[in-house]
């Protein structure tokens, strides 16, 4: 078996993450761990009982470890600057969604792989979730046109809302986790969006006032399918419905039913945010009393997988495509596609004008 030697940059919930799949996979050799802090690095060995070698600068890291591949876990307005810095040493790359913090600079990434021939794996993690995937195949079943509801708030507080307010000085909520669902109803629908708007607002005054930690879009496609889609970050948020995933058609419609994971008050918990519990059928067909035809079919995901289960299957995907040698571009495509649209919603809040794609 070909091992491949990589190096993670950047150790916090996503970073960790993906050093616990490399530490767990044979077909990975983790040889490094870049982060300006040494505390966290520690946490992270100390949890595996391992001793993997810890860096502060990124180049100094490349240089030290020569590896085969990098995971960019980091600040998405640093995503880019990395990607391009890996490939340029002669580095895969695997890097925490956005792909970039502008279309324009995701699209420098795209043409590095390109033209470097390198793997550039982006963190679609719900592409990797059995119970997604049944959750869109069941989509285009229903008919067209498609209704698609979704939302992820997350009442964060303590270190949870410290991270956030961070990420607001890259990106706002509905563009950081805005481009996993935008992703999904690219897929449900098989068409190409057209049209987005936007809304958002400041809801803390803990954060500048050109800083927006709330944000809804709505998205049309050229086959006539719409999606809607919300999320906010805060200690003020709502958890009352933090997890809604609803996707109708003429046919009937399904809805992702994460009871459990909906009443933990667990919103700010990335493990609770791939949690499926049960997908809910249900079909339109009426009898001639007009009363329905079929009874709701559920669909029971009592043996999905974790986060940490989803993490060590997109590095296995990184892996195959390094080894076979696979061709990703529809995957950094679909990638950019996803994050064109968040950007185009947020510039449609900033500007109250609809935004043409």
């Amino acid at each position: 078996m070909k091992k491949i030697k990589v190096l993670v940059v950047g150790c916090g919930n996503m970073g960790s993450s993906h050093a616990r799949a490399y530490d767990k996979l044979e077909e990975f050799d983790l040889c490094g761990i870049v982060d300006a802090r040494p505390e966290a690095v520690s946490a992270f060995n100390e949890s595996v009982g391992k001793n993997y070698a810890h860096f502060s600068d990124f180049g100094i890291a490349l240089s030290a470890t020569n590896p085969d591949a990098v995971a960019i876990c980091t600040y998405p307005d640093t995503h880019e600057q990395l990607a391009v810095m890996a490939m340029l040493r002669g580095c895969h790359v695997f890097v925490e969604k956005p792909i970039a913090a502008t279309v324009d600079g995701a699209r420098r990434v795209a043409e590095f792989a390109k033209r470097l021939n390198k793997k550039v794996v982006v963190g679609y993690i719900l592409r990797h979730h059995p119970s997604w995937i049944k959750f869109i195949e069941v989509a285009k079943t229903l008919g067209k046109p498609l209704v698609m509801r979704m939302n992820l708030n997350q009442q964060s507080h303590g270190k949870a809302w410290e991270v956030h307010k961070h990420l607001l000085n890259a990106l706002t909520p509905i563009v950081d986790c805005g481009v996993h669902y935008i992703d999904v109803m690219c897929q449900m629908t098989a068409a190409k969006p057209v049209r987005v708007s936007g809304i958002s607002a400041n809801l803390s005054d803990e954060l500048p006032s050109d800083k927006r930690n709330y944000g809804q879009l709505q998205v049309s496609f050229e086959d006539g399918s719409v999606g809607w889609y919300e999320a906010g970050w805060g200690p003020m948020m709502s958890t009352n419905a933090f997890f809604v995933k609803d996707v109708i058609g003429p046919k009937g419609c399904a809805s992702i039913c994460a009871d459990k994971a909906s009443s933990d008050d667990k919103s700010d918990d990335v493990g609770s945010h791939t949690k499926t519990e049960k997908i809910r059928v249900h079909f339109s067909d009426t009898n001639s009393n007009g009363d329905f035809s079929k009874p709701d079919e559920w669909i029971d995901n009592a043996d999905e997988p974790t986060h940490d289960d989803l993490c060590v299957r997109e590095q296995l995907f990184l892996y195959n495509a390094i080894v076979e040698d696979k061709d990703l571009s529809q995957h950094i495509n679909d990638a950019i596609n996803s994050l064109a649209v968040a950007l185009a919603a947020d510039e449609s809040a900033r500007t109250g004008k609809t935004v043409e794609l």
